[in-house]
């Protein structure tokens, strides 16, 4: 027996329809906002996320699913998806399109990391991201693009946005310091984690999950007590926005997201049914990004929402969709008749019908059996009285009734009764 390997899960046909329920409503948010679709390449050289995620952070130093191709060429399973559309907005040409530049993805990434509850080494996204316009209102819209993709899965009603500031180069070194500063003198009691980002990176010690730590990085300095002018002006414009939208926040200091490429606003969406697993999207703004791959400068801001908390998060709220039913079981008695319920359930299907009929010759009792565990409405029954007369008996399996229909008329019978 060969078994599925550590950290990656079947997504199976009894529960696929979860899946599709919300793409269909991250491809439905994305058009209304004018974003259009983008696929890239599920692996890339190395040195893309390198530069791109930072090599400080976890996912880069700990966590990539990196190799050799056989032409000896360094290349990675993707950790995340914005620094391959990043890469393909450059090698493309689209600098020199029309801005902003606005597109989405759903894709699988991998990270290898300890498997848990809605953290899996494979793991499927959904992302946005927006290229070209750098002022609060294309944060605002980022935001309340998340927003409304999550209240077309219902669940705004569970969730919390989370908003907070981390600043542009300029002011940041200001606070990497302030943060230094505060640290040293504990610093020989922090995790190794924390220790080794002291010098590299101190504000990914703020996101620290050690216990042993928490005591000390909640009373350290806030960002936004450092912010220069252009970008405290920059935040209270998203916050702005945020409000006369009816969108309602709350400004979260600690929140510095994972990725070294984030700059001035952050945001997450979070829940408290999901445990400790709690963050469901996130994002923000990353102007810095492009030109750390060699383009030129421009501003940019997306977000991405991990699939498998989403499905977590509706089947915890017990909002998950229904599984689709099938509207009838064509039911044959002899061979003639099961020739027959063949041809009627593609005549059905042509008119936009879930049908099913025997393919294994079952018995009459077996196939009343089969139709009921599919949960089939309707049961049109045929057999060679029907046959000469052209008329099958359909049962409605949610009424307990029966009715014989003329053979021409089972779809639009069979449309109406799914109705009641």
């Amino acid at each position: 027996m060969i078994n599925i390997p550590k950290g990656t899960k079947d997504a199976l046909p009894s529960e696929i329809h979860k899946w599709h329920f919300i793409e269909a409503a991250a491809r439905r948010t994305s058009e209304k906002y004018g974003f259009k679709e983008i696929r890239t390449p599920v692996f890339e050289h190395t040195e893309l996320f390198a530069r791109g995620v930072g090599d400080t952070t976890d996912v880069v130093t700990k966590e990539m699913y990196t190799f050799l191709d056989k032409g000896g060429r360094s290349v990675t399973l993707r950790p995340e998806g914005t620094a391959g559309v990043a890469r393909a907005f450059i090698e493309n040409g689209l600098q020199g399109g029309v801005m902003p530049f606005k597109t989405y993805y759903l894709i699988s990434a991998f990270r290898y990391e300890r498997p848990q509850a809605g953290r899996l080494r494979e793991f499927h996204q959904f992302g946005a991201e927006l290229y070209g316009a750098e002022g609060p209102a294309a944060d605002a819209e980022a935001i309340a693009f998340a927003y409304r993709f999550l209240r077309e899965i219902g669940v705004t009603a569970a969730v919390r946005l989370h908003i907070n500031s981390i600043g542009c180069p300029a002011c940041r070194a200001k606070y990497q310091e302030a943060l230094r500063e505060y640290f040293r003198p504990n610093l020989a009691d922090m995790c190794e984690d924390c220790r080794s980002r002291f010098d590299k990176n101190p504000m990914r010690m703020i996101d620290c999950k050690e216990e042993r730590c928490k005591k000390y990085t909640a009373n350290a300095p806030r960002m936004l007590d450092f912010l220069c002018d252009d970008c405290r002006a920059h935040f209270e414009g998203v916050k702005s926005l945020l409000t006369a939208a009816g969108i309602r926040y709350d400004v979260d200091p600690s929140i510095v997201r994972g990725l070294d490429y984030y700059s001035r606003t952050v945001f997450e969406f979070t829940s408290d049914a999901l445990g400790a697993q709690s963050t469901v999207l996130g994002g923000g703004r990353y102007d810095t990004l492009l030109s750390q791959l060699g383009a030129k400068p421009t501003p940019a801001v997306g977000f991405a929402a991990g699939l498998e908390r989403l499905i977590m998060l509706l089947d915890t709220l017990n909002l998950a969709p229904s599984l689709q039913r099938t509207d009838c079981y064509l039911l044959g008695m002899d061979d003639a008749s099961r020739e027959k319920a063949f041809l009627l359930a593609e005549e059905l299907r042509s008119e936009g019908l879930i049908c099913e009929t025997d393919l294994v010759e079952r018995s009459v009792k077996a196939q009343f059996k089969y139709a009921d565990k599919l949960g089939a409405r309707f049961v049109v029954v045929l057999g060679e009285e029907e046959l000469k007369e052209g008329l099958a008996e359909v049962k409605d399996m949610e009424h307990s009734t029966s009715r014989r229909v003329r053979f021409g008329a089972l779809a639009q019978y069979i449309k109406q009764g799914r109705k009641l």
